[in-house]
């Protein structure tokens, strides 16, 4: 506010604005007319201002300066004077005076000094625009940014003069400004300045209104700070903590490369590709291959910005082939990465044909080749290209491709540690499991095995069907808690207990406790031995009777010849083996010919996040249609369940029962006395002769000759004779006895000792086994003995005279 005063040429006041009332409290009526130098305060003043206007000169020069004035209400004002003379036609007149307070002259001076440091010497780019969106004034870094003349970016629009500029948002955010008066503080702006095309930047925004004092728009103010260093850092730390989320999520070294891949775009490559030496991917240890021959790989991960990957020259999963001079070669044999800021035509040529050609089809502009490397072995190499529309690569992104290539190319190899391992379990694991079951004339058997994801391990799961005498057939699976190699080796180590125990013929509840034992044995010497689950069952063809033992494993499932389908949970559980000490219970079932027992692990029925009773109703409901071929109904129980997608290893063991039938077995009571042995061999003439089995009746008599001889020397109680027509023809003489019989070879001068010589000769098996009322001595031949059992029974003719 400037306050306005006239001095007459006797240096009274004679007009007095309503401004200079403002600034020094009178009012026209009370100051014109009287002296001016009144309102001066200090007697120099006063003085000086007299000495002015006595002078002849000084009418005709002005005078600017500072001095105190006097308010109405008596307090000291200064003021900031400009005065000017005025002639008239008789010379001069008097004085115009321009008065301000001198504070608001200072601001004034202040506020200018500010816009013109701002304006020439601020480091950042300043412009000011009109209500229209043009501009109106630019300050140096901006006219330096733009890359033109003040003149011509003057009347000009943001369109205009940075077309590479996310102009449609800066001017949105100025129409904000303008209509609503609101500043908007920080934002965002991003493109490419016409004075460095090549270098994508970021601009933190801010605008703001520019009015006059009746408050009228005249424009809007723009700063404009560079953050792209500090947005760049920002999105590498972004990049790579997303790569530590997202790297290494599975054991799966092809998955992991494709991690890779995925992390990369958009992040740091419009196009990248992962190569993994073809020994990485199988697990091997990696080792270079011969000098001067093409480096093999295999396309293990790519992404592309753009649909179809149209930029890739190999499909993953494709063999790659890279000759010794390409810059994939030489990554892989120096360890170095290698940036192409600007890929011209000679660098695109560098590379092998194929890839050179997609390079140039795609606009590749600038790329980065990066091994792979982790504890001092080369496992791969990534390739991350940009195109023509993206900033060309600098050190700075190198620096982050090499850092994402270290922390993938651990994880890769902790990926290929685990394959190796899990390749080398799973291959001991197959090796211990039977490879295919017997044909056995008690159960129509088939089987499914699947090992878990390969995330979680080769894991401890068997599964067997054992030959028992007297037609008899034990079925069996198990689990060792655990997971990889450990567990393997421990379940081969079961397996070849149980195979053990079965030929001693053993209840299965006797099978389960030797097999108890021995985990606790194992859990002594190596702590990591952890314990394990069984379902032990003998099923007998002639009785139709099923005995079961279970020691901390799932109930098996009967399905009944109508389909219908119970799991058998009266089957005491038992203890886990390992925890040594706790005895196993048995339960017997009467199975009707034709039913169906499903045994499996509990990788079957459990999963995470799955009830395990709607498993078990799966499970009914597959197993509900007994008719089934034995391969398509287990087909079907691993599709219901979907095993495939299990964390643990999956056994499953389906028994279809058989029976004996009544006319194909005949059994015979003898009382102790030896008077009676060839009344039994003639017994068993006879029933031979009714199976059309004259064939086998010499080599039998001599058996049951031997066994009965034997019963009824050494034994006590009454004996029993047996014979069953199978597959095979078996003989059985059991007595009350518990005594052992043992093979010996007996001298020349001995007159006995060669009777189970004689069986053991004549017999494809023999065998003991032992019950609650005694033993019984066994013995096996096939129904169509071929050369090698006459030369057997050649020797036993010789043995007998």
């Amino acid at each position: 506010m400037q306050a306005t005063a006239f001095v007459d040429g006797q240096g009274r006041i004679s007009l007095w604005s309503r401004e200079a009332e403002s600034l020094l409290g009178y009012r026209p009526a009370d100051i014109c007319g009287t002296p001016a130098v009144d309102l001066l305060i200090t007697p120099d003043d006063r003085e000086a201002a007299l000495m002015a206007g006595r002078r002849r000169d000084g009418a005709h020069k002005g005078w600017d300066g500072a001095t105190a004035m006097r308010h109405r209400d008596g307090h000291e004002v200064r003021v900031a004077l400009r005065v000017r003379p005025v002639l008239g036609d008789q010379g001069p007149a008097g004085w115009s005076v321009n008065a301000a307070d001198m504070r608001q002259v200072e601001q004034l001076e202040f506020d200018h000094a500010i816009l013109e440091a701002l304006f020439k010497q601020a480091p950042i780019s300043i412009t000011v625009v009109d209500t229209d969106l043009r501009f109106r004034a630019v300050n140096n870094v901006a006219v330096r940014d733009l890359a033109l003349p003040a003149e011509r970016i003057i009347g000009r629009r943001n369109r205009d003069v940075a077309p590479y500029i996310d102009f449609e948002a800066a001017e949105e955010h100025l129409r904000r400004v303008r209509d609503t008066g609101e500043s908007a503080i920080g934002f965002p702006l991003r493109g490419r300045l016409p004075s460095d095309l090549e270098r994508d930047g970021v601009w933190s925004t801010s605008s703001f209104r520019l009015t006059d004092s009746a408050g009228h728009v005249l424009g809007m103010c723009q700063t404009f700070v560079d953050v792209t260093e500090g947005h760049r850092a920002k999105q590498r730390l972004e990049l790579l903590n997303e790569a530590s989320a997202r790297l290494g999520s599975t054991l799966d070294v092809v998955g992991t490369a494709q991690e890779l891949a995925d992390v990369a775009v958009p992040g740091l490559a419009d196009f990248a590709v992962v190569d993994l030496l073809q020994a990485t991917v199988r697990g091997e240890e990696p080792a270079p291959g011969p000098v001067g021959e093409p480096a093999l790989l295999r396309r293990s991960g790519l992404r592309s910005a753009r649909e179809g990957d149209p930029e890739a020259a190999f499909a993953v999963g494709d063999t790659v082939a890279f000759s010794p001079g390409s810059p994939q070669a030489r990554c892989l044999v120096g360890g170095r990465s290698e940036l192409k800021r600007k890929l011209d035509a000679d660098d695109q040529s560098a590379f092998d044909t194929r890839i050179a050609e997609k390079l140039r089809a795609s606009g590749a502009r600038s790329v980065m080749v990066v091994p792979l490397r982790a504890r001092g072995v080369t496992l791969g190499v990534a390739v991350f290209v940009r195109h023509h529309d993206s900033a060309p690569y600098d050190v700075g992104a190198l620096a982050l491709a090499e850092d994402l290539c270290s922390r993938a190319a651990v994880c890769i190899d902790n990926a290929r540690r685990y394959t190796r391992e899990h390749t080398t379990a799973l291959a001991l694991q197959r090796s211990l499991l039977p490879h295919d079951l017997p044909d056995h004339p008690a159960v129509e058997t088939a089987y499914r095995y699947l090992p878990a994801a390969a995330h979680a391990g080769a894991g401890g799961d068997w599964f067997d069907v054992l030959p028992l005498s007297g037609a008899r057939v034990a079925l069996l699976v198990g689990d060792v808690t655990g997971h990889g190699l450990h567990a393997a080796a421990v379940m081969g180590r079961l397996r070849t207990a149980v195979h053990t125990l079965a030929e001693l013929d053993l209840d299965p509840d006797e099978v389960l406790t030797h097999l108890d034992d021995l985990v606790v044995r194992l859990a002594e010497e190596d702590p990591e031995c952890q314990g394990a689950s069984c379902l032990y069952a003998v099923y007998d063809p002639v009785s139709r009777l099923c005995t079961f033992a279970r020691a901390g494993h799932p109930p098996p499932a009967l399905v009944l010849p109508d389909g219908s389908v119970e799991f058998l949970d009266n089957i005491p559980p038992g203890p886990p083996l390992g925890l040594g000490g706790l005895p196993f219970e048995t339960a017997e079932y009467q199975l009707t010919e034709g039913s169906l027992l499903a045994l499996y692990t509990d990788g079957l029925i459990q999963a995470p996040g799955q009830d395990i009773d709607v498993a078990l109703d799966r499970l009914a409901r597959a197993l509900a249609a007994p008719s089934r071929p034995m391969e398509q109904l287990g087909d079907t129980v691993m599709s219901a369940l979907g095993a495939e997608r299990r964390s643990d290893d999956v056994a499953l063991l389906l028994a279809r029962t058989r029976v004996v039938a009544a006319d194909k077995v005949a059994s015979f009571e003898l009382p102790a006395d030896p008077a009676l042995v060839a009344h039994a061999r003639s017994l068993t003439t006879r029933q031979l002769g009714k199976w059309g089995l004259e064939p086998l009746a010499f080599t039998t008599e001599i058996i049951v000759s031997e066994l009965v001889t034997n019963a009824i020397r050494h034994a006590r109680g009454p004996i029993a004779l047996r014979l069953i027509h199978s597959e095979t023809l078996i003989c059985e003489v059991s007595d009350g006895s518990l005594s052992a019989p043992h093979l010996r070879h007996a001298r020349t001068t001995d007159e006995g000792g060669r009777g189970l010589l004689l069986v053991a000769q004549l017999a494809s098996r023999w065998g003991t086994r032992y019950t609650r009322e005694g033993k019984t001595i066994w013995a096996e031949q096939p129904l169509h003995p071929a050369e090698a059992p006459l030369l057997h029974m050649y020797e036993a003719v010789d043995l007998i005279t």
